[in-house]
């Protein structure tokens, strides 16, 4: 079954030949790679998110299975929290690696999207039979109650859009950073380090029903994976230039790594 939707009408899109359209002749091509791009504000998702060497640089460093244990424990919520055939999307998929890693272990109709052009061809050039499209996620183009599950990790909480794209009694699960998420990294670039505050996205729609947290760590010697790690954080865009200094400097790092997965659910109506 074919969850898309067009971004104009909101009408049921079809899959042909090469391309995506709906009854009302709305069209859109299918890339060489084999996603579709169903992004409205401008043409081109191009000049939106992470650009094409941030996008490359973060797929190196997952591909390296540093982030393993939260691609394991996504793996088993949606193992747990959904069956054989059920419609998974990753929301905000970046370049597919969590994706590509729940189609190695689960039979199920996988989806996923971000509003980086870069990520979401670097996500269907995986070939892990998983759909890929180009959207915002204020606005996902895909029909009411249509998915079982979901997951979305480090990214904007929007409890209308997940709300509406989940089936009755579906689930989602969420991402946040642990406190002592990464804090490694940030005595590097801060001269004075905060813990993170663990706080879980406020929502009158979902049920929040478990939270589990997963640790691990990081012992990087390679400054590519280092300065690939930063890219993927919100301190790349805030980072004081002493400590954009020491971090260039640097040739090895630890850190520890801590998430915590919220597990929401969809009352059944």
């Amino acid at each position: 079954m074919n969850i898309l939707k067009c971004p104009v009408c909101g009408k049921e899109l079809q899959n042909g030949q090469r391309r995506f359209f709906c009854e009302n002749s709305h069209s859109f091509d299918t890339a060489k790679e084999g996603y579709v791009n169903l992004l409205l504000s401008g043409k081109s998702g191009d000049c939106k998110g992470d650009n094409r060497e941030m996008a490359r640089s973060r797929h190196d460093f997952l591909n390296k299975g540093y982030y393993s244990p939260l691609a394991k424990e996504v793996c088993a919520c949606a193992e747990k929290y959904s069956e054989s055939g059920d419609t998974v999307l990753d929301i905000c998929c970046g370049e597919g690696y969590y994706t590509e890693y729940l189609t190695k272990h689960l039979d199920r109709s996988f989806y996923g999207f971000d509003i980086s052009k870069n990520m979401v061809r670097l996500a269907a050039k995986r070939k892990c039979g998983a759909d890929f499209f180009v959207a915002n996620i204020a606005s996902i183009p895909v029909a009411d109650k249509s998915v079982d599950f979901a997951f979305h990790l480090f990214a904007p909480f929007h409890e209308d859009e997940f709300s509406r794209v989940l089936a009755d009694s579906g689930v989602i699960v969420t991402a946040v950073p642990g406190k002592n998420h990464l804090y490694g990294l940030k005595k590097v670039l801060y001269s004075k380090p905060y813990y993170n505050d663990e706080k879980a996205p406020q929502t009158s729609f979902l049920q929040l029903t478990d939270i589990i947290r997963v640790k691990g760590e990081l012992d990087l010697d390679d400054p590519g994976d280092i300065n690939a790690l930063f890219q993927m954080t919100p301190y790349y865009y805030h980072t004081p230039a002493n400590g954009m200094k020491r971090l260039e400097s640097l040739e090895k790092l630890y850190t520890e790594t801590e998430f915590i997965l919220l597990i929401y659910k969809k009352p059944q109506r």
